[in-house]
């Protein structure tokens, strides 16, 4: 019979004899592991298998809801996920008029570096500066002024979810805070990017507090979003340096831009890549289910 792959991924309070526990279940239907990451991060076990489910001696649906079953009677959450029911993720960038980041993200998507895994379907602004740059790119480009904070918190909220369908929602300079209407609408959904490394000189200017400091290194950080400012889970961050008494202003800013376009990408491709995931408040990294499915479409290419 034809192999099917698919991964099954479990996550929840560490507790002995799990593995064996989804080893032996799916054994006794006829699914082979062919793969396995696990870990332990703060008292919570996450673990991905890469199954076979060409032998299967129930049906898929059964398969499902046995595994979702065995997983509420250890407390654990349970997900299968079918290479066939990949799908491209429907990424909204929030802009306002920093172009930095929208143009590496736009390139992204040229290059490639998206595919199969998600795709920039809008881009939604407070100020119509980037309208030429997503066009010119053949993004559907949407703004509305953010004088009136609550109608726009509304028309973003609405127009992410009813119109365009967001899966991922990436805050590209967007340089507003979020209404917990909209971020409770999308829950680890939400990745922005900061130019300092959290959390240190939050909030508003970070370059210039970091000038000002006189510090010798500062960076960015790109992190969920929650409802408290600059304080959701952090992805990734990276560094670089100030040469203090020579740098201006302007140069603190001018380095700072081109890191916050790159760790946004690297943020980004990681959340399509099913790499993220968070536990206790904090960023897990997890081979994920692209990793484990593009390995195995790699394999029969070269077979």
């Amino acid at each position: 019979m034809a192999q099917i792959k698919a991964v099954v991924s479990v996550i929840g309070r560490d507790q002995k004899g799990v593995v064996a526990r989804f080893a032996t279940h799916l054994a006794e239907h006829g699914v082979n592991i062919e793969d396995i990451e696990q870990q332990v991060v703060h008292g919570y076990f996450i673990m991905d298998m890469l199954v076979d489910l060409g032998d299967l001696t129930i049906s898929l649906d059964q398969l499902i809801t046995s595994l979702l079953g065995v997983g509420k009677e250890l407390g654990m959450e349970v997900h299968v996920s079918l290479h066939n029911q990949r799908r491209n993720k429907n990424i909204a960038v929030l802009v306002s008029k920093e172009a930095q980041c929208l143009h590496q993200l736009i390139e992204d998507q040229a290059a490639g570096r998206f595919r199969g895994r998600g795709e920039i379907v809008c881009v939604l602004g407070n100020h119509p500066d980037l309208e030429p740059m997503a066009r010119e790119a053949g993004i559907a480009f949407e703004a509305m002024p953010s004088t009136d904070k609550p109608a726009h918190m509304r028309w973003v909220r609405d127009t992410l979810t009813k119109k365009y369908n967001a899966d991922l929602v990436v805050l590209a300079r967007y340089m507003q805070i979020l209404t917990a209407e909209v971020v409770e609408a999308f829950p680890w959904k939400i990745i922005n990017i900061h130019p300092s490394l959290l959390p240190y000189f939050p909030g508003a200017s970070p370059y210039k507090q970091a000038f000002e400091s006189g510090v010798r290194v500062t960076g960015c950080t790109a992190h969920f979003v929650t409802e408290a400012l600059d304080e959701g889970p952090i992805i990734l961050q990276d560094v670089f340096h100030l040469d203090v008494g020579k740098d201006t202003a302007a140069d603190v800013k001018s380095k700072g831009q081109s890191l916050e376009a790159r760790i946004l990408s690297k943020a980004t491709q990681m959340f399509l890549d099913e790499k993220l995931v968070v536990v206790d408040e904090k960023v897990v990294f997890r081979p994920g289910l692209s990793t484990f499915l593009d390995h195995e479409t790699d394999n029969d290419a070269s077979s």
